[in-house]
């Protein structure tokens, strides 16, 4: 498959400035170092060459992706499985028995497998994969690999390698030394850091004063006055987020709660509800400030400030991707001071006099209890809440279906009614359960 064709898949008209130069590179057979800014597109950047290095008709896995999260190993996944390619992915990680995925890979017989270095560890090791078909080695957000501590994990993986033929290294920030076990070779090194290409100058900063070193009223004042745009709130600890999404809660603020102390089912619903736009706030560790493909976010507000210009950066890059501009926020208390990375001093945003009632999101998500093993698609729920829950095009936002279950995001205004219209209808002639999602 050329490459028209997949980004004919993928609904992109071409490729950026940054992207046609993996490609090119990787064309000449040379090993890549990779570093661009969070949310310039750098996982087609390595998969299209990826692709084109994959032969039809070869038993086992001839591609692995090493990431530092299981929501950036399934949004590639995502990703690649868009690409409409015949070769077939699946992803790994912590938080399910590897058995099971195990079971998945010997039923789809995967050419590409992305996952994190603990778990693709784990089935090399148990031989779930054969290592002597493997040729191709991505690690995407390396730095990020590295800061989380995979080091060993990642060494352990790529001895396990021996015919690795081709190594790709993705970074979203440059990194001094590229430790000796990646085994890189004849390597092209492309930087695309450039600060005019961050978006730097296309994100407006203010500062926001909070009275007091308790900033979450000052938090509750500014959501409000941003309305329903879509905003990601940045907090440093795990225990900040939960306090915050609690109390804004108890404000009336719809808010999803996000970081890795959280199951994963919890996780990846709180995400695809900000996705979807059935939740315009998202609060988050720097878990969500990188590898997250999350369209459309207006603002970004540092609840808390990071502690390096990196954190900084990286928080930021959530806004303003491609060509849109965006807005950050720092939130600061008496005691607190514009850190040394913010050149010059930021506008102030005032808050209104009077505080806006919370808004609520347009849309809400709607979870149905059947999926793709039940001969479930995306036309067959589209096609049950026109004819059924009396909606219209307009009143329905993204419809994802999983193997078990789907989410579908409807119009607020309309899901009360919907709801009633099809209470006891089957779709398909199936019977299911169809609730708001909690």
């Amino acid at each position: 498959m050329d490459i028209r064709t997949i980004l004919a898949n993928l609904k992109i008209e071409q490729l950026n400035a940054m992207q046609q130069a993996a490609v090119d590179v990787c064309k000449e057979g040379s090993d890549l170092i990779l570093l661009s800014p969070t949310g310039t597109g750098k996982t087609l950047a390595y998969l299209l060459p990826l692709v084109s290095l994959l032969k039809p008709g070869v038993e086992g896995v001839q591609a692995v992706v090493l990431v530092p999260s299981r929501e950036l190993a399934l949004q590639i996944e995502q990703v690649f499985k868009a690409m409409g390619t015949d070769f077939k992915v699946m992803s790994c990680y912590g938080g399910r028995p590897a058995m099971d995925e195990h079971r998945t890979m010997k039923g789809i017989r995967p050419s590409v497998v992305i996952a994190t270095p603990g778990r693709m560890n784990d089935h090399l090791t148990k031989q779930n994969i054969d290592a002597s078909s493997v040729r191709t080695l991505v690690i995407d957000e390396f730095d990020k690999c590295l800061e989380f501590g995979f080091q060993e994990e990642m060494a352990e993986v790529i001895g396990k390698l021996p015919a690795l033929k081709r190594r790709f290294l993705l970074s979203a920030t440059d990194t001094e030394d590229i430790p000796r076990f990646t085994g890189l070779n004849k390597t092209v090194k492309l930087d695309f850091l450039d600060p005019e290409t961050q978006g730097i100058n296309r994100i407006h900063i203010y500062k926001v004063m909070s009275p007091v070193k308790d900033k979450l009223e000052t938090l509750y004042k500014l959501l409000c006055s941003l309305g329903d745009q879509s905003t990601l709130v940045f907090c440093n600890h795990r225990e900040s987020v939960d306090r915050v999404g609690k109390y804004l809660h108890s404000m009336k603020v719809y808010c999803e709660t996000f970081h890795g102390g959280m199951e994963q089912d919890d996780r990846e619903r709180a995400l695809y509800k900000f996705r979807n736009g059935s939740c315009h706030i998202f609060i988050s560790t720097d878990l969500a400030a990188r590898g997250l493909d999350i369209p459309d976010i207006r603002n970004v507000v540092h609840y808390h400030l990071p502690i390096a210009e990196d954190g900084f950066i990286h928080r930021n890059g959530r806004t303003a991707r491609w060509e849109a501009d965006g807005n950050a926020y720092v939130i600061l208390h008496p005691e607190e001071s514009i850190p040394s990375y913010l050149k010059g001093n930021p506008e102030e945003f005032v808050l209104p006099e009077q505080t806006p009632k919370p808004a609520l999101p347009a849309y809400v998500t709607l979870y149905i209890g059947k999926g793709k093993k039940d001969k479930i698609n995306k036309i067959d729920i589209v096609g049950f809440l026109f004819k059924k829950g009396g909606l219209s095009k307009e009143d329905i936002g993204r419809v994802d279906v999983k193997d078990h279950y789907a989410f579908a995001a409807v119009s607020r205004k309309k899901v009360k009614q919907t709801l009633k219209l099809i209470q006891n209808e089957k779709i398909k002639g199936v019977k299911t359960l169809i609730e708001q999602a909690k």
